[in-house]
This record gives structure tokens, sequence and C-alpha cells, in this order.
């Protein structure tokens, strides 16, 4: 546990530390009524990481432009694959006959959830990405969608589209 609290301490430093790179507008301030947030992030052994908007400012960003109910938009994030590259997947030779096996269970501050098959998320098998975005059309979220939203584009309907995350949880099936 105090390899954790030490961890997480040395992350979040890091990505203050980081932050400074990156243009203003990207270090927006969060309107008040939603405030800094954090994500935590659960492997497949239990190891959890948490990760804020400078963690995630540190991870290669991609803008996607699609549709969201009709209009359309463009949002600003991180590739949900390399988030959870920070915690152990189900991925190599070990999980070569079980993998199909898990999922991904992504949990919003509203209590709404969605869930992914290992298959969607793992680039090996499907070229679908998925992103966890915190600013939309130049802006940071809006307090009922952020600091964080799960969006994948394509989708025919937004079901999966998660609003204020704050928990993403990988899950074997029994």
């Amino acid at each position: 546990m105090h390899r954790l609290v030490w961890l997480s301490a040395v992350l979040a430093a890091a990505g203050l530390l980081h932050a400074q790179k990156f243009p203003p507008d990207a270090r927006a301030a969060f309107p008040p009524d939603i405030g800094p947030a954090t994500i935590t992030v659960s492997g497949v052994s239990g190891q959890t990481v948490a990760m804020n908007l400078a963690d995630l400012l540190n991870l290669p960003r991609h803008t996607v432009k699609t549709t969201d109910h009709g209009t359309p938009v463009t949002f600003e994030g991180v590739l949900l694959k390399d988030v959870l590259a920070r915690v152990d997947l189900p991925a190599g030779d070990q999980f070569r006959k079980t993998a199909a096996a898990y999922y991904l269970v992504v949990q919003g501050g509203d209590g709404y959830r969605a869930v992914f098959a290992w298959s969607e998320i793992d680039a090996t098998i499907m070229d679908k990405p998925l992103y966890l975005v915190a600013y939309r059309d130049g802006k940071p979220l809006s307090s009922a969608d952020g600091p964080f939203e799960l969006i994948a584009p394509g989708e025919k309907r937004n079901v999966r589209w998660v609003k204020q995350v704050t928990a993403l949880a990988i899950r074997q099936a029994h």
C-alpha cells in the first residue's frame, strides 16, 4: 500500500512538472463545480493506479472528429489503450487462450456503466480505437459530461459513451 501512495505522489509531481510543456489552453482549469478529478484504473491482478488530468496530458494526445447525437463535434483526449497501459493487461502468451474472457467496465460518476469486451479494446484483435477525452470543441467538458468522458466513435448510438468517468476496471468472466 505504501508503494502505491508513493507511486501516486511521484506520478502527480511528475505530471505537474511536465504540464508546463503544453499550451495554456491545455492546462485550462475545470469549472469550480467539477474541480480536479482522478480516474481509478484497475488491472488484471488488482493493480490500481489513479490518474488525473496532468497524467493524461503526458500521454500522446489525439483530436477526434465525430458526431454526438447527430451534431458534429471535436474532442481532444487520449487513447484508452494508453491509459490502460498503466496497469497489468490480459495480453501476452499467458493470456493467449483466455484473453477473450476479459472485459472492461467503465464507471461514470452518476452510476452509469458500460462494458467493452477485451477483444474490442485489444489493438491486435480489432482496430477501433476508444478515447478518454477531457475537451469538447476546444473547451473543458461541462460539469454534466466531465471532467472525463469515454467516447466510442463509429458506434451507431452513443449508449457506451460514459460521462463523468471515475473508474476503469478490467475483469474476467467466470
